[in-house]
């Protein structure tokens, strides 16, 4: 027989902040809503967990579905079940936050959404439920952990220059580095490799590309390694 639940159970959903970098700013993928509540409001992309569904699965379906992504970097941030948060009813939502290349997600509208657009991180229109919340956290979440795990480099081309590297730093901390410090701490982990390559069609003195070493850094961790900028 099935089992009977002698309380009410509430809603479980999954909302993405997806993070991308242009131009050295840091960006939020947002979709506007099609249906109540917030018809014509934009908004995080996420929808309810399905039966026999699991978070993560729900979280990669969601945003393949509303905007078209997939294959990302996807990670779990946090739990937010305020009573209120959704005038439909209780409804409990887990949070991801995801890292993307511009140039390589190009987000298309589907679903229940009627547009997916990119937004400066520091100006975001009014946003549904309480994805303002979310999308704190998240930031808060993205700031902290690039100091200590080298995630930014989803935000990065393969080959890309210190400069680069420097400017991602940058625009996730919100403030402005010590250059000479910065690629002496960067370079003395001996996470980057040299390729044979320089960056083209500058006018000034074409720099050196670098590409993260995935495979040392896998290797340096289970050695004891700490990443730590």
């Amino acid at each position: 027989m099935p089992f009977t639940y002698e309380y009410p159970r509430p809603a479980v959903t999954v909302d993405c902040v997806v993070f991308g970098l242009d131009q050295g700013v840091l960006q939020l993928l947002l979709i506007k809503r099609n249906s109540p509540p917030f018809a014509g409001c934009w908004a995080l992309p996420g929808g309810f967990v399905d039966q026999n569904e699991t978070l993560d699965a729900a979280a990669r379906r969601e945003l393949e579905e509303e905007t078209g992504l997939r294959e990302v970097f996807l990670e779990q941030l946090f739990t937010f079940g305020d009573p209120g948060r959704d005038p439909r009813g209780h409804t409990v939502s887990v949070a991801y936050y995801a890292l993307v290349r511009q140039d390589r997600h190009v987000p298309q509208a589907a679903t229940d959404t009627s547009d997916a657009v990119w937004y400066s991180v520091a100006k975001l229109p009014k946003l549904a439920f309480d994805h303002q919340r979310i999308i704190s956290t998240a930031v808060a979440r993205l700031q902290g952990k690039v100091r200590y795990q080298p995630i930014n480099f989803e935000l990065l081309p393969r080959k890309f220059t210190l400069t680069e590297l420097q400017g991602v730093y940058e625009a996730v901390l919100e403030r402005a580095l010590d250059k000479r410090n910065f690629r002496k701490k960067i370079l003395a982990m001996g996470l980057l490799a040299e390729t044979k390559e320089k960056q083209q069609g500058v006018a000034h003195r074409a720099p050196q590309l670098y590409q993260f070493d995935a495979a040392k850094y896998k290797k340096l961790t289970k050695q004891g390694f700490n990443f730590e900028l």
